[in-house]
């Protein structure tokens, strides 16, 4: 049997669970993320087994200028993915935060620090990168 690990967004009113992560996760300090998770950073990961159980008729997509496309529930406003352009659904990047269970995600790297806010300070025993990784 495949353990699932659950989220949810603030109402628990979408759902979802996934099998597994990738390895790598990021504290991502640019604006779009500052302001679409209301934070000094956001931190998404790459998912395995994606499945929706309920409320993905609550979801809600925004695309940005440069074609990402984050998702919220329309009901709480919870900031539950982000997708690079063009990229299907099958391919969301999930907010950590979002999940009701310890996950096995550990964060190796801060990305687009260039775009930090000056009252936020990075993490000093984490590789720290001024745009993407490289």
């Amino acid at each position: 049997m495949i353990f699932r690990y659950n989220g949810s967004c603030l109402c628990n009113k979408v759902t979802f669970s996934v099998s597994g992560f990738s390895e790598k996760a990021a504290n991502c300090y640019c604006t779009m993320c500052q302001k679409f998770h209301g934070a000094a950073f956001g931190t998404l990961v790459s998912v395995v087994g994606l499945t929706w159980n309920s409320g993905v008729e609550l979801l809600k997509y925004y695309e940005a200028d440069n074609g990402t496309v984050r998702t919220f529930c329309s009901e709480c406003g919870s900031s539950l993915g982000f997708r690079v352009k063009d990229a299907p659904m099958e391919n969301i990047e999930l907010a950590i935060a979002t999940f009701n269970d310890d996950i096995p995600v550990k964060i190796d790297a801060q990305i687009y620090t260039r775009y930090r806010s000056n009252w936020c300070h990075l993490d000093p025993d984490l590789p720290a990168f001024e745009e993407g990784r490289v």
